[in-house]
């Protein structure tokens, strides 16, 4: 979801089990799940009291799409581990070494260690004919080059976020690869990656899927509530979308040159309202299923568990122009929970 508002209505993702609404809303260090701090909105807690809300629930990642200063200091200290954003309208100017270097210097030396910055995410969603995809890549090489300068080459991963649309062939998960359109832009990407050890950040939507395509696309596959296999893939079953698209983009990744490098979901969710499949009861057996899914690993990578950041924490009032932007938030502005989720 980029810092700016965008329409995702285009994309597929994934889905995960199923668990019953019940008790606390605690997490444990052994869930690899942390939660994205969307702020296009203006009725959102204080930047200090978003980070204690945080820790207070005992979420230990953050998503953050900008180098906000008052989150990064918020979180000087706080036990949360960072995905560190650079807005898309920033690309440009971080083609330029020095530039990239002065973001470098402002926005991660200023706070790490202090901050627990893992990843920047170098650009939101952003597609091959976007103006901005010609800054991707430079983007990403200067900032690494600014981070190895100062010996955090190997401590911070540099990588960038990309959504499901850039999957050309994708059914079933072993015959995933990059559309012809997306693939000039991404083996190099890729290559990138491979080099430097990072992982692709992959936003995974299955509420997308199924409502771009209901006649064939079954809501209990979305929700990871189906009963057995919908898919099978030789001798793998795929039982949810989460785990068949995130598949996809691992074969994707091989037939790009990238059979070494990881994938981090760095998004995923499903709306609480503004239309007909996006209720309460769906989303939080939606994000249930997510939370007790992903320590599993997927039918192509058992065993390995899936870094996730659930999309978001709080609903957002200036998101739009599809209604359901406003909806996808785990609590409500005013902090009051809309699932009573179970993380550990």
């Amino acid at each position: 979801m980029d810092f700016q508002s965008v329409n995702r209505t285009s994309m597929v993702a994934t889905c995960l089990i199923l668990g019953i609404f019940i008790a606390s809303f605690t997490i444990t260090a052994t869930k690899p799940i942390g939660v994205c701090n969307g702020r296009i909105a203006d009725n959102l807690p204080s930047a200090i009291d978003v980070v204690n809300f945080y820790t207070s629930n005992g979420i230990g990642k953050m998503r953050l799409y900008d180098p906000d200063q008052a989150t990064l200091q918020a979180l000087v200290g706080a036990n949360v581990e960072l995905i560190l954003g650079v807005p898309n309208g920033d690309l440009q100017s971080l083609a330029t070494p020095s530039n990239a270097n002065a973001w470098v210097q402002n926005n991660v030396l200023a706070f790490f260690p202090a901050v627990k910055i893992l990843y920047i995410a170098v650009g939101n969603e952003i597609r091959p004919n976007d103006l901005e995809a010609q800054y991707v890549l430079p983007a990403m090489q200067n900032i690494y080059s600014a981070l190895v300068s100062a010996g955090l080459g190997d401590e911070i991963k540099v990588s960038t976020s990309v959504e499901a649309s850039l999957l050309g062939p994708s059914y079933p998960p072993s015959a995933g690869s990059f559309s012809p359109v997306a693939s000039p832009y991404m083996t190099p990407v890729v290559m990138f990656l491979a080099t430097t050890g990072a992982p692709l950040l992959a936003n995974v939507y299955p509420y997308y899927g199924y409502i771009g395509d209901p006649q064939n696309v079954r809501l209990d596959y979305a929700l990871f509530t189906a009963p057995g296999t919908v898919i099978q893939d030789g001798a793998l079953n795929y039982q949810n979308m989460f785990d068949a698209i995130l598949d996809s983009f691992y074969s994707a990744l091989e037939n790009a040159g990238g059979a070494n490098v990881g994938i981090v979901v760095s998004e995923t969710g499903w709306p609480s309202a503004g239309v007909e499949s996006g209720t309460v009861e769906n989303a939080g057996i939606y994000y249930q299923n997510v939370i007790d899914h992903v320590g599993n690993g997927t039918p192509k990578k058992p065993g390995q568990a899936i870094e996730t950041y659930l999309f978001a924490m709080f609903d957002e009032d200036l998101k739009g122009p599809a209604e359901t932007e406003l909806h996808f938030g785990l609590f409500s502005p005013d902090k009051q929970p809309k699932y009573n989720l179970i993380f550990s």
